[in-house]
């Protein structure tokens, strides 16, 4: 019974911050008019012009992000069997920055329609280089030896981020609005030519999900078992690649949501009595995490209103005394 509520209380839960997410902002829409203008009769045309042209298309990148960066922060905490990793520890967040200020500094791309495949781009190709550094020696994509290079590699690719926003002051302001995290101002098209590689990537994750299981116990009982480790590391970083690139790039680096919510989502399964399967632990994170960002969102377009705090910020805010309690409850610094 308990699986069965926890699915409905979701549900319902996405439900309404979507409905909220499309109400509320600088112009509140009363949820009558809501109603009436996703059914295809708006009250008038400006209420149209933003439920379908800002609203709609916020709420949706909000849900694809968020999933995608939650699924990504399960799937980095079980490929390297390190409940304080996220998706930034493969170089992604490092590498989509590096990438933006490249395209404003050297290319002189002014539109995020631009910039933002330069980001994706420097994503992908960072975590190619880290998962090539990490596999490198005897013993393979070892957990230690990923993390270790992606460490590496981000540190690198801040410098040489820094040392070019430093000298170059439109990169400097681009660089500062996407690096808070928004999921404002953000182009139609470039939401609907991401969701292609999110759902490639979500696509993936969930198909390591048993063999994530497996890994769990330890890479020689995997082996045991007929899984093949490394195969299996690939497959995971290949996903964490497409799911994180693909959000980052267009919302900015929003820290915390990879790292917290795979916790929530092991509560909820341990409270539901799914227990540690990753079958489930996955798309409870996938889940989880929208709620998180367009909460985090829809508060931000509040309590500024008529201007908002950037989504991005609100997260650290909200995750960052969270994770510190969930840290001290579950005894995660001693692991």
């Amino acid at each position: 019974m308990r699986p069965a509520l926890l699915v409905v209380l979701l549900a319902v839960a996405l439900t309404v911050l979507c409905l909220l997410s499309i109400a509320l902002g600088a112009l509140s829409i009363p949820p009558g008019q809501v109603v009436r203008a996703l059914a295809g009769h708006p009250s008038s045309h400006v209420v149209n012009d933003v439920v379908w042209s800002v609203r709609i298309p916020r709420t949706v990148l909000g849900l694809s992000a968020g999933a995608a960066l939650g699924l990504s922060g399960a799937l980095m905490q079980a490929l390297t069997r390190n409940p304080l990793a996220d998706p930034g520890l493969l170089g992604v967040s490092a590498g989509a920055s590096f990438g933006i200020v490249v395209a404003i500094a050297v290319f002189g791309v002014g539109s995020l329609y631009g910039y933002v495949w330069f980001a994706f781009a420097g994503a992908l190709a960072t975590s190619v280089v880290v998962f090539v550094l990490g596999r490198s020696g005897r013993s393979g994509a070892t957990p230690v030896k990923l993390a270790l290079a992606g460490v590496a590699v981000t540190f690198l690719l801040f410098s040489l981020t820094n040392a070019i926003v430093l000298t170059d002051p439109d990169a400097l302001d681009r660089y500062r609005f996407w690096s808070a995290g928004t999921l404002a101002d953000q182009d139609t098209h470039v939401v609907l030519s991401m969701l292609p590689f999110l759902g490639a990537g979500a696509l993936l994750a969930l198909a390591t999900a048993p063999a994530l299981n497996s890994l769990a116990l330890g890479d020689d009982i995997a082996a045991s078992l007929g899984r093949r480790t490394g195969l299996v590391r690939l497959q995971g970083v290949v996903a964490v690649m497409l799911l994180t690139g693909a959000s980052v790039a267009v919302i900015g680096p929003v820290v915390f949501l990879g790292l917290v919510v795979p916790h929530i989502a092991r509560l909820l399964a341990q409270w539901s009595g799914l227990g540690p399967d990753h079958r489930w632990l996955l798309p409870l994170s996938a889940a989880v995490a929208p709620c998180l960002l367009l909460c985090a969102d829809i508060i931000g377009r509040v309590v500024a209103r008529p201007t908002e705090i950037q989504a991005g910020v609100l997260v650290a805010f909200i995750g960052g005394p969270f994770f510190i309690a969930l840290v001290r409850r579950s005894k995660l610094a001693e692991v």
